[in-house]
């Protein structure tokens, strides 16, 4: 049998385990079981990727990676700012609609990342590159209109990205398409008065007993 390098082996790898986690759960997830569903010796996992945790975090690059790069295909070189703030919404949420295993899987390996130690730094080296990418395309949207904004980007970035994990997740437990583009839409609007500042960032005091 011909010698296949570990740089050619990675990408079978990454499909193999987000083909098998996609159906059965990262719980079962473990290199046995991936290393079986590509047809290989479990060792050449470890070879491949050190650990398991070695591969999680190549599977979560990689599902990063495809639905980034989507968005940023689908990003406007010369709409106005309200026009492409919009077009990244509905672009990521065409995601989460024709893909929600990859979203469902992104999101059980976040939360196993917060309960894995050797995980936790690839997580946050996640949530840092999604913020900084969805900071780029507003900055540049910004510059391009001749926009200013009145918050930090980063801040920006971070609203736009919670609102969105917000709407993802009841997509993927309780879907309704009618109050879904609702919320999308107030969700936008939202997003562009928070550039502008026109969206009271007062903070209100909430006790805690």
């Amino acid at each position: 049998m011909a010698h296949v390098s570990a740089a050619e082996r990675r990408p079978q790898l990454i499909k193999a385990a987000i083909d098998f986690m996609t159906r059965e759960g990262v719980a079962a997830g473990s290199t046995r079981a991936i290393a079986a569903e590509l047809g290989v010796a479990q060792a050449t996992v470890h070879y491949t990727f050190g650990t398991k945790e070695g591969l999680y975090r190549a599977v979560m690059d990689q599902l990063t990676q495809d639905l980034v790069a989507q968005v940023e295909q689908a990003a406007p070189t010369d709409g106005g700012f309200e026009e492409t703030v919009g077009a990244l919404a509905a672009a990521l949420w065409r995601t989460v609609r024709e893909q929600p295993a990859s979203h469902q899987l992104l999101t059980e390996l976040m939360m196993s990342a917060l309960r894995s130690p050797a995980l936790r730094e690839a997580l946050e080296v996640h949530y840092r590159g999604v913020i900084e990418v969805t900071a780029r395309l507003i900055t540049e949207a910004a510059e391009r209109t001749g926009r200013p904004l009145a918050q930090p980007v980063d801040t920006i970035a971070r609203f736009f990205l919670a609102g969105f994990d917000g709407l993802t997740m009841q997509r993927l437990s309780l879907p309704d398409e009618e109050a879904e583009r609702t919320c999308l839409e107030a969700f936008v609007s939202a997003v562009v008065a928070m550039a502008d500042g026109r969206l009271d960032l007062v903070p209100v005091p909430v006790p805690v007993s």
